[in-house]
């Protein structure tokens, strides 16, 4: 991380190299409703999502046995998202679920868009649609989720109502992408990595990327959190892997899928567990998504609010830099402030037609911009990066600054 010793001390300093710079554009946040019809429908004592870090806000500590679920409500996304963080824009995605259980409805998600709508004159939230096309009664209902605005279709391959996943490249699949391209959608992003468990695993690894975007050359394939599996180290390119980052690369390699077409590798969580537990696998990872799936297509997005605020995660990768002896060995590139733009949200403006200069001129003096400067007045982020919590992580932050703090 390229910053310098003076700014660890000096607040002015660590502002300055820290600070704004860039436009932002996240393109994978989430939120659910905390008092939906669907907890109604959970089992007495099941507590879903408890996991996630941003379930221990202040919140939880209300009365109730879900009040934790406030703390990844509506408030608390507007609040940590476009208050806390240096973000512009952000694309509010869903999780996987059958129709009847899903954690936010698309209606949900509009009136929240709308709300802040209201707030200014341009966009700040856009919405994807929740489409598993092996679950009945989903590819029927992409015509609707079509007219209500969604800017892309969201899949999750290694789920199915059964607990049995899908390729892309199966029927299912293909009448997937098939139906979006009727409908005017040109954007299917597709979470692949961050596995759920063994059943259907092979599912959520990436072997299906590179055939069927090589089928549809007129359509955008999104691969959310790019394959990283959490856990497993990142190295240099093996194509002998079949999960990971590798995966992901190997399949669009085999399908002739040029870099900076049609395949995007997006960076939500993996950033995040790589960058603040091993850096040296973040530029691995990093590196060869540069160089394989194209500088031009590495995507921003930081699966807030489950982490809290995405703010330490921007002031991390506006500070990454790939050791100049990866740079050298594998090819990865320098990262420049040039790159670094591109992926914070140039990048995304593509497949998503958006004017990054309109988007930041409006955002300047909106209404939301006014809250923020009030609320920065008395600021209480979310977000809280913790240190070390295993030997190796401890040992690895050690070598990397000696005895210091």
């Amino acid at each position: 991380f390229e910053v310098s010793k003076q700014a660890v001390l000096e607040p002015q300093l660590a502002a300055a190299e820290l600070g704004k710079k860039e436009f932002i554009f996240d393109v994978q946040g989430h939120f659910v409703n905390p008092t939906g019809a669907w907890t109604r429908k959970l089992s007495p004592g099941a507590r879903p999502l408890a996991e996630m870090p941003n379930a221990r806000c202040d919140l939880s500590k209300d009365p109730g046995d879900r009040s934790y679920l406030r703390c990844l409500g509506g408030d608390e996304f507007i609040k940590d998202v476009f208050l806390d963080s240096d973000t512009d824009l952000m694309v509010l995605s869903f999780v996987p679920s059958t129709r009847e259980g899903e954690p936010l409805t698309i209606e949900e998600a509009m009136a929240t868009r709308d709300i802040i709508g209201k707030m200014e004159r341009g966009k700040r939230l856009m919405l994807h649609g929740r489409v598993n096309p092996n679950q009945p009664g989903d590819v029927e209902d992409m015509d609707r989720l079509a007219r209500l605005g969604v800017v892309a279709f969201k899949t999750y391959t290694q789920w199915g109502p059964q607990g049995t996943g899908f390729w892309m490249t199966d029927d299912v699949g293909v009448a997937f992408v098939e139906q979006a391209r009727k409908v005017g959608v040109r954007n299917i992003c597709i979470h692949k990595g961050l596995p759920f468990g063994q059943k259907s695993y092979e599912h959520s690894t990436s072997r299906d990327i590179g055939p069927i975007a090589k089928r549809f050359p007129d359509m955008n394939f999104l691969i959310y959190h790019s394959g990283y599996v959490a856990g497993q180290d990142e190295g240099p390119y093996d194509p002998k892997r079949t999960d990971g980052v590798d995966a992901l690369i190997t399949s669009v390699l085999k399908s002739d899928v040029r870099p900076n077409s049609n395949v995007y590798a997006e960076l939500g969580s993996t950033w995040r567990f790589l960058s603040m537990r091993d850096p040296t696998s973040a530029a691995h990872a990093l590196g060869k998504l540069f160089r394989h799936i194209g500088e031009d297509n590495v995507l921003w997005g930081t699966d807030s609010i489950w982490y809290g605020s995405p703010q330490d995660q921007i002031q991390a990768f506006r500070t990454f830099q790939i050791a100049e002896e990866l740079r050298e060995k594998h090819g990865y590139p320098t990262m420049t402030p040039q790159l670094r733009q591109k992926v914070f949200g140039l990048n995304a403006a593509k497949p998503y037609a958006l004017s990054p200069a309109d988007i930041r001129r409006d955002a300047e003096s909106d209404a939301l911009a006014q809250s923020k400067l009030a609320y920065n007045e008395r600021p209480n982020p979310s977000f809280a990066t913790y240190g070390p919590r295993t030997r190796r992580e401890f040992l690895n932050l050690r070598s990397r600054h000696g005895a210091e703090p």
